[in-house]
């Protein structure tokens, strides 16, 4: 009955907001006063933001509603476009037991370094094993973290879009005991680790 609630009022609220930026669009259309427009600039960019809001809660309620399972990393990879971009895997024959959406995770990873990367030619994940499990390496040839944003990028709220990508990232997989961290050196690209502890991973043939 909640998650009923919660999905009606998310819809309602949702067109509601519509409704706010439309007549804003309007309004922009009809007037020439520039303080004027800042404001209606203002009231589209909030509700944007309160869109943004709402597709993340969306996604936040989905978070354990189905049982985890085994996925194969290299199916993963083949589902995301990555433009012009040269996407490369390295993890054959690799299964993590993760909740289904672990696809998200993967897909946000290689979104951030598209749209912050500023230069990157190239996105490859592959897969090490080292003594308590397995880690799940995603890197890039971008700008890279900045050394005191390392931790910031996971909170809720922090950067330049919505700011729950990676947040969401980190609670997905800690629902199997899969953790992530970034560890690239600034200036060389972006290096995710993903450790998966030992029973979460599997080779098949």
């Amino acid at each position: 009955k909640l998650n009923l609630m919660n999905s009606i009022t998310r819809h309602d609220m949702a067109n509601q907001v519509t409704i706010i930026r439309g007549y804003a669009e309007i309004a922009t259309e009809q007037i020439s006063d520039p303080a004027v427009l800042d404001l209606l600039s203002r009231i589209c960019s909030a509700g944007s933001i309160i869109n943004h809001m709402i597709e993340f809660t969306t996604l936040y309620e989905q978070l354990g509603m189905n049982a985890p399972g085994w996925y194969k990393v290299d199916d993963i990879i083949k589902h995301i476009d990555a433009g012009d971009i040269t996407l490369t895997c390295h993890c054959p024959g690799i299964e993590i037991f993760s909740d289904p959406m672990l696809e998200r995770v993967i897909f946000t990873l290689a979104d951030n370094a598209i749209r912050h990367g500023e230069h990157v030619t190239g996105i490859s994940i592959r897969c090490e094993h080292i003594p308590d499990g397995l880690c799940i390496i995603v890197e890039d040839d971008g700008v890279g973290i900045p050394a005191d944003k390392k931790e910031l990028i996971f909170e809720k709220g922090y950067g330049r879009n919505t700011g729950y990508g990676l947040f969401l990232a980190r609670e997905i997989l800690a629902i199997t005991g899969i953790s992530i961290r970034e560890t690239g050196v600034p200036g060389k690209g972006a290096h995710f680790e993903l450790h998966v502890p030992e029973g979460k991973y599997r080779s098949i043939s």
